[in-house]
Order: structure tokens, then sequence, then C-alpha cells
């Protein structure tokens, strides 16, 4: 069978992995990056065309897959005159990677549902390795049958693909996700410049707590970098795990209830990023409380 055109908005380090996958698996692709041309130029030296706006990616696409980081820019690339939606084919599939608000997602689906097309939220799990083998997990919602009609690609990217429900439904989960993952991570991080203020040794007290029921794989990533200096384990910027606690928050608030948890955790993120360590990875935050405590 012929392969879906796809086009692909967005080649950063999970965008890039993501489109390299789909090459290896001979897709054929239109892309459409931003000011870092890394990925970009590799997607096109492999036979990628590159697309002037996104309403070129579009209409040259069945399917239209974007990977970016906020809410405001999937917005932007969808709308305008030189927009996804301004040059959507009918019966086109709009596939957004991304972790976004979940209102945001609904709007985006009327708009485009009016143009002929669909929408699909699908953020991500895992990481840019797991994008290169195509074991990335992947939390798609929205219309079945257009899930349906793309999960066979879905499936080319990611070990886990989930259908889960309505439109902003993976949105939802992914924030909620992300929530947990980062308040365990400053938890672990707080807890190792806790170790240093009380005179016990890092590795010893991540010994004991990893025997018990605490034990996780966020535990493990933070350890990597406040015991053995290694802030690769999870590669996730600080800036980024800051933007999607934000964005749980304004779920929170915008269902009318009041996060008490994620306060802590989003202000720890906020002032770390807003103090010079936007680019670091989350595992790095034990930095941030050690520093807030020698204060």
């Amino acid at each position: 069978m012929t392969k879906p055109a796809i086009g692909f908005i967005g080649l950063g380090l999970m965008g890039g992995a993501m489109v390299g996958r789909l090459q290896d698996l001979d897709y054929p692709l239109t892309v459409l990056g931003n000011r870092d041309r890394t990925y970009l130029d590799k997607a096109i030296a492999r036979g990628a065309t590159e697309a002037p706006n996104a309403k070129a990616v579009a209409e040259a696409s069945d399917i239209v897959m974007l990977c970016m980081g906020t809410s405001d820019h999937v917005e932007a690339r969808m709308r305008g005159d030189d927009g996804v939606i301004a040059g959507l084919r009918p019966g086109a599939v709009v596939i957004d990677f991304g972790t976004s608000l979940p209102g945001s997602s609904r709007t985006l689906a009327k708009e485009i549902a009016a143009a002929g097309g669909t929408f699909l939220d699908a953020p991500l799990g895992r990481t840019p390795q797991h994008a290169v083998d195509g074991l990335l997990n992947i939390m798609a919602s929205g219309d079945k049958a257009a899930f349906d009609k793309v999960e066979p690609v879905l499936k080319d990217l990611g070990e886990n693909v989930f259908h889960l429900g309505d439109i902003g439904s993976g949105h939802t989960i992914k924030l909620i996700n992300n929530f947990f993952g980062m308040t365990v991570a400053n938890a672990m991080a707080e807890a190792f410049a806790m170790a240093d203020v009380a005179g016990v040794d890092r590795a010893e007290l991540h010994k004991v707590m990893a025997a018990g029921p605490l034990h996780s794989g966020m535990m493990d990533f933070v350890k990597a970098y406040g015991v053995d200096k290694d802030p690769t384990a999870i590669a996730f910027a600080i800036k980024n795990a800051a933007k999607d606690v934000g964005y749980y928050a304004k779920m929170a608030e915008d269902a009318g209830v009041d996060s008490l948890m994620s306060k802590g955790t989003l202000t720890a993120l906020s002032e770390a990023r807003d103090n010079g360590q936007a680019e670091d990875m989350v595992g790095q935050m034990v930095d941030y409380y050690v520093k807030r405590f020698a204060k």
C-alpha cells in the first residue's frame, strides 16, 4: 500500500527524532522548522521536502503532525493566511504531539472540522531516543474514526499507542502525568539538598529510600545527577517542566479548583528557570535547592 504523505512541523530534539524514524520507514515527508536547522537539514538531506510555510505543509500532506513547545506556538502555525487550516486537504488529519492546553485543543478541533479535517491531540511519553527506535508512548484522543485511520502510522512511532476519549483527553492526562512526575522529581531534589544540610550522605539516603515503596524511576533519574553527576538521565529541561506544570495549574483553575500540590513545584521550577537554570535538566533542580538552603 502507498504510505500517506506526512507533513511535520517542529523539528527539535523530539520532532527531529520522529522525522528520522518516519524516514527510516520510507514515509514521504514535507517539513517545516524554526530557527535551529540542525534536524531540518538532516531530514532534507535524506529526501524530505522543505515547505515555505505551514499552509504549504498542509497542501502537501494527508497527515499533518506538529511537535512544538507551547499552545501559542501550535495555534500560530494553525491559523492565518499561511497556516495549516488555510491549506488543509479534505479529510486530512492534524495531530498535535506537543503538550498543550486541553481547551486550546478543543477550540482548534472545531476550527479544523469546519475546514474539512480532523484534529487529534496526542502528547508523548518517553525520550527522543525512544522516538528514534519507534518506542514512544502516545496518548491520543479525539475522533475515533480519524484515530483508526492514522493508528498504523502512530504504531510506527510508538510502542504504546492509546486512544483516551474525546478531544483534549490526551493533553489532560499528559498534564496530570507531568505534574505528578515533576512533583516527585522536586521532592527528591529537595531531599538530596536536605541531606547535605543535615550532614548525611546522599547515596546512603537514596539506598534506604529505594529499598522501600518510595522507589521509582523518577527517583533514580534525580539520583543520577544528585549522586552520580549525570544530568542526562532525564532529558527534560527545567523551562519545559515549568511550562507543563503551569499548564496543569491553568487547567485546574479553568476547572474551578485550587491545586495545592502544584504550587510548590511550580514556584521552584519557575524560580530556577528565571535564575539561570532554564536550559538545565530537571535532575539539576538539586542545585536549585542547595542554593536555596544556603541563603
